[in-house]
């Protein structure tokens, strides 16, 4: 869990993803698991794996396999600071503002990072009144307290400097809990992925996209620069198996494996693929899940229409809480999720 534990700690939001993509990138060059690897325009890493057949096996043409897993996180740009020193953000990407009240936050700038506290306009609790209690404000309307003055926050913070949410990865019974694991996981799990292979038929294109929180805009051009046979998004999805959800509406249930994606808002998955993925855990004994989601969406979908189309699918691995500062996750997903890319990888 170290490197999962690494990955969630370290902040980038959409467009400043330079403090991850330096983690992971340090992480296989270390590790030797790619034969190119290289940075688009857009910033999203890009890594080449030929392929590897068993000695002795016959020649067949090498499919080229395109693994996708977002870098980025939900967080905040930093967009005014105030005559009182506090500081106004946009978000980027998709926050429910009943989560966001009394939180510590991480300011990332050039010069380091200053700790803050994330709360809402108006009165505390004892001096409001009963219509103001009940009022929840607007992402927008949050603002950050980093216990400076104007003048000590304009010296050190500019405008477009991000902001996370700050909190810590921990274990907790079988689950492990942390801000970002969408999409860390994914991250994650490609990298456990190349590790366990050996022999793979394959040409295996692993890649770390940029700002997909803020609409899958980078791996559209990954996608488009490679142009894979076969696209496999890896990404996570809701787990709503818990109080005061229909059970109609849980989406997945946690450690009954990693998810197959049918469809989501944003793509219906090849059913080829689905189906191929399930007869591999099958043979391997190893715990999935369909699901399908019926809103939000993923880098698959980027993929799946580049070019002429790819034959795509999405693995998910079901998080519970998710875009909050504890998501949580069951490590029998987590590890059915490297240990099925593994297994279909090979088969491929």
């Amino acid at each position: 869990m170290k490197l999962l534990e690494l990955l969630t700690q370290t902040p980038s939001v959409p467009g400043r993803e330079d403090r991850i993509r330096k983690v992971l990138l340090d992480y296989i060059s270390e590790k030797q698991l790619f034969d190119e690897i290289r940075t688009d325009v857009m910033g999203s890493l890009i890594a080449v794996r030929k392929a590897r057949p068993k000695p002795g096996s016959p020649p067949v043409p090498a499919k080229k396999v395109m693994l996708v897993a977002h870098m980025d996180q939900i967080g905040f740009l930093v967009r005014h600071i105030d005559d009182g020193g506090y500081l106004r953000v946009n978000p980027v990407g998709g926050f429910d503002a009943r989560n966001l009240f009394a939180r510590r936050v991480r300011v990332c700038t050039n010069g380091g990072d200053y700790i803050g506290i994330m709360n809402a306009s108006g009165k505390p609790v004892h001096i409001a009144s009963e219509a103001e209690k009940k009022k929840v404000p607007e992402v927008t309307e949050f603002f950050i307290d980093c216990g400076m003055t104007a003048e000590e926050a304009r010296q050190k913070i500019q405008i477009g400097d991000m902001v996370v949410l700050d909190g810590p990865f921990a274990e907790i019974g079988n689950s492990v809990v942390s801000q970002c694991l969408d999409n860390r996981v994914g991250c994650w799990a490609q990298i456990r992925a190349i590790e366990n292979l050996t022999h793979h038929n394959c040409e295996i294109h692993a890649v770390w996209s940029v700002q997909e929180e803020i609409g899958m805009r980078g791996a559209q051009p990954a996608a488009f620069g490679i142009d894979p046979d076969i696209g496999v998004a890896c990404d996570t999805t809701l787990c709503c198996k818990t109080p005061g959800v229909p059970d109609e509406d849980r989406v997945s249930i946690a450690g009954d494996g990693v998810c197959l994606h049918v469809m989501d808002a944003s793509m219906i998955s090849d059913i080829g693929l689905v189906e191929d993925f399930e007869r591999v855990a099958r043979s391997a004994q190893i715990k999935c899940q369909r699901a399908i989601l019926m809103r939000g969406g993923q880098d698959g979908a980027a993929v799946q229409r580049s070019r002429s189309g790819v034959r795509t699918i999405c693995l998910a691995c079901p998080i519970k809480y998710i875009h909050t500062v504890t998501e949580m996750s069951h490590k029998d997903d987590l590890e059915s999720y490297h240990q099925l890319l593994t297994a279909w990888l090979a088969e491929v």
